[in-house]
Formats: structure tokens, sequence, C-alpha cells
């Protein structure tokens, strides 16, 4: 029996992937930011909770990464002409 040559190409191409890893790395960084600053006594109130790092620094880090996974996931690949 012979073996068929399949002519599969991938939808995105290796800077389509790269993009993407850029992408899941800045959203695990702003939810990393966002972790932590609890209080281990339930009756003690933490005011590190509300910190800048936490209020703005990683939801706007999260929100970049989404638009970057956007932005790799609608550039064309050059290689599917």
């Amino acid at each position: 029996m012979e073996k068929k040559e399949s002519d599969t190409t991938l939808v995105f191409g290796k800077k389509n992937y790269l993009v993407m890893l850029a992408g899941l790395v800045l959203i695990a960084l702003g939810y990393i930011l966002m972790s932590g600053g609890g209080s281990d006594d339930p009756n003690v109130f933490n005011p590190e909770i509300f910190s800048f790092r936490r209020i703005r620094l990683a939801p706007l880090l999260i929100i970049i990464g989404f638009v970057v996974q956007v932005v790799a996931i609608f550039t064309p690949n050059k290689s599917s002409k």
C-alpha cells in the first residue's frame, strides 16, 4: 500500500503561535499580580487588596493579553497562499 502525501497546511504560522504565547504570558502575569493580599485572620482588614498593582495594573495586563490573542488569531498566515 502506498502512503498518500497530504498537503496539510496549518491554520496559523509560527509568528501567530509566538504572538499567542506572548498573550498567554501577559494573561498569566496579570493573574499572578492580582493574587494575594488577603488576611489570615478574617477579623483583620488588610488594605493591601486595594493596591495599584491589584486594582489597575493586573486587570490592564489581562485585557492587553486578550487583545494580543485576538490580534494573533486574526493576523493572516503568509504561507497559506
